[in-house]
């Protein structure tokens, strides 16, 4: 378990093994080649990775690295950091492609090597099969089960009887289960708990409640760990307002539904509104229920207005930062503090030359203001 060069009390360690093989840690041959991992944490797109390794030579004049098999498709790959004592998975995942550039210049010659998170599995084998007297959340939880992952799945209660409708799957699993989710206006994701080899599926509607993860600190005297700015942007043209309306079967006139209020308590104090509205094309033949669930899933869509971009250094943070959910922002002003939902964390890892670790982020709410008068200290 190598020390990050230069980088006190963060340590890395790689597990490469089959793909529904335990976890076994990377042999000494394979660390001493890394020079840099990046990986990819998004909160509705599959997670990813990338590993770039130095190439050299054997006797028979073979690239070594390549030979030894160990870094083949399909391998299992799980990238773990140690922040002080704390353990954090930071993917878990599929290798699905290799990418060689070769040097004239000895010890220049590098292997990349690109992956998906582990749902990838999910999605290499086509299916045909049909689910009789099933609601949509007990399919997708026997799949998910039945792949071995961990489940957090929203129940629906739409239970439908063989003469009404047979839910019938001619795809992989993965497609399934992500048309699945947008008939129900659910998100689905994978994402590694902090134990290796152990991954949860959740699939239900987004999240943007429960404890927000230590503030991103500027201009706080000893307390700030972000040394590069901050971004903010407040763009009222980005997302569209939607527009649903369904049909009355009798009268084949459109009735509009009204745009209900958030799932979610409001990040902010001053909530802007996007400038553009959309209509659904797609809606006419819903049920009101259905419509309206459409209505305030593309209203949360549409809250994000307000955009952060910017990079954190790892050791001063002292932990992984992660998509899917919320963190506070100080030091930025009254108009830009507060609470913000976590889109996109990119963590770059480099180990040679020289050891550093940040984390490229990128954030979003409805507005400007803290919705509370103060920001959780965090931990």
């Amino acid at each position: 378990m190598p020390d990050l060069v230069g980088l006190f009390g963060i340590r890395l360690q790689l597990f490469i093994s089959g793909m529904d093989a335990p976890p076994l840690l990377a042999p000494y041959e394979v660390m001493d080649s890394l020079i840099s991992l990046e990986v990819t944490n998004n909160d509705r797109e599959r997670d990813g990775f990338q590993m770039e390794f130095s190439l050299g030579k054997d006797s028979r004049g073979e690239y070594g690295l390549l030979r030894s098999g160990i870094l083949d498709f399909k391998k299992r790959v799980i990238i773990m950091a140690y922040f002080g004592t704390l353990p954090q998975v930071l993917t878990d995942g599929i290798i699905t492609k290799h990418q060689v550039v070769s040097s004239n210049e000895p010890g220049r010659s590098t292997l990349h090597v690109t992956g998906e998170d582990i749902s990838v599995k999910l999605s290499l084998e086509d299916q045909s099969l049909t689910y009789p007297n099933q609601s949509d959340s007990n399919i997708v939880k026997k799949i998910l089960t039945d792949a071995g992952f961990l489940t957090q799945v929203t129940d629906t209660n739409d239970t439908p009887s063989d003469a009404e409708r047979i839910s019938t799957q001619q795809c992989n699993h993965l497609k399934y289960i992500q048309h699945l989710a947008q008939r129900n206006e659910f998100i689905f994701y994978v994402e590694p708990t902090n134990v290796p080899g152990v991954n949860t599926a959740y699939w239900g509607k987004e999240q943007r409640e429960g404890q927000s993860q230590p503030p991103l600190s500027l201009n706080m005297g000893p307390q700030t760990n972000v040394d590069a700015p901050i971004n903010f942007s407040l763009d009222a043209l980005g997302p569209a307002e939607p527009e649903v309306s369904i049909t009355d079967p009798l009268t084949k006139l459109a009735i509009p539904i009204p745009l209900p209020s958030s799932f979610f308590p409001s990040l902010t104090s001053q909530p802007s509104k996007p400038l553009r509205k959309m209509k659904s094309r797609d809606s006419a033949h819903l049920s009101y229920a259905q419509a309206l669930l459409k209505a305030l899933t593309g209203a949360n869509e549409a809250s994000g207005v307000v955009e952060a971009n910017g990079k954190v250094d790892a050791v001063r943070y002292g932990r992984a930062l992660r998509a899917r959910r919320l963190v506070d922002v100080r030091g930025a002003g009254q108009s830009y503090n507060g609470t913000y939902y976590v889109k996109q964390v990119i963590h770059n890892i480099q180990l040679q030359p020289r050891g550093e670790y940040t984390q490229s982020f990128m954030l979003t709410r409805e507005g400007r203001g803290a919705s509370g008068t103060s920001v959780a200290p965090g931990a």
